[in-house]
This record gives structure tokens, C-alpha cells and sequence, in this order.
């Protein structure tokens, strides 16, 4: 597949699975649809980082790099902010929710939120791998 297409699938995950982190406690096969999706989520960034890694492409592998530190981040951000929202008005912990949702896409789609957070920083430790060795080059 070519680059662009990885990213476009990428970005049309991560629509796709923020979207349906917004699904009230999915049960049964629909959990699964839901794990299922999460984990695709992360099969295009490692196919990019596989390709970039080969050819040295110090581009995507910053962005990669980027991306995963960004939503790592944010979601400590706005986990803490969540549990901090419990002393505060419910419509704040509702907004505070909903952002979670999206900056830590598909954290909360999974429903694995560990899992999630896990791959993130796979994500985040192989291009930081690929860059290193990338600039020994």
C-alpha cells in the first residue's frame, strides 16, 4: 500500500472508532466488533513505521512519533481531569468524557483501555528506535 493510503485508512479509523466510543456499554458481539475495530486502528501506523524504519523516512517516523505522544498526553491529561471531575458539576465530567473519548481514540472504543495505551507507546518506542537509528545513518 502506498503512504497515503496508510495515512487516509489511518484517519478513517480514528473517525470510525471515535465515533463508536460513544456507544453506551456495547455488550456481546458488538463488544468485539468494538475491540476489533480498536485494533485495527493500530495496523496502518505499524505498517507505516515498518515502511518508514526501511527506507530511513525521518518524516513519518516524527510523525508517528508525534502523534503518539500527543494522544499518550492527552490522555493522561484528561484521565486525571476525569477523576478530578468527580469533585465538580456533572455537566463538566460529561464534557471532560466526551473529550477523553476523542483524544484517546480507541482507548475507550476497545473498552481495553490498558491495551490501548500499551500500543500507543509501542507506537511511540519503535519510532523513537527508527529515528535513532535513522540519524546514526
Amino acid at each position: 500500500m502506498k503512504k497515503h493510503t496508510l495515512i487516509t485508512l489511518w484517519g478513517v479509523l480514528f473517525i470510525l472508532c471515535a465515533g463508536l466510543g460513544f456507544l453506551p456499554q456495547p455488550a456481546g458481539v458488538l463488544r468485539g466488533l468494538l475491540t476489533g475495530a480498536a485494533l485495527a486502528f493500530f495496523v496502518p501506523p505499524a505498517m507505516l513505521l515498518y515502511r518508514a524504519g526501511r527506507e530511513r523516512d525521518r518524516r513519518t517516523l516524527k510523525l508517528a512519533r508525534n502523534l503518539s505522544l500527543l494522544s499518550l498526553g492527552l490522555s493522561l491529561v484528561f484521565l486525571v481531569l476525569n477523576l478530578l471531575s468527580a469533585l465538580w458539576s456533572e455537566w463538566l465530567g460529561a464534557v471532560l468524557y466526551n473529550m477523553l473519548v476523542i483524544v484517546s481514540t480507541p482507548m475507550v472504543c476497545s473498552g481495553y483501555w490498558v491495551g490501548s495505551l500499551f500500543l500507543w507507546a509501542c507506537l511511540l518506542m519503535v519510532s523513537l528506535s527508527q529515528l535513532k537509528k535513522a540519524r546514526a545513518e
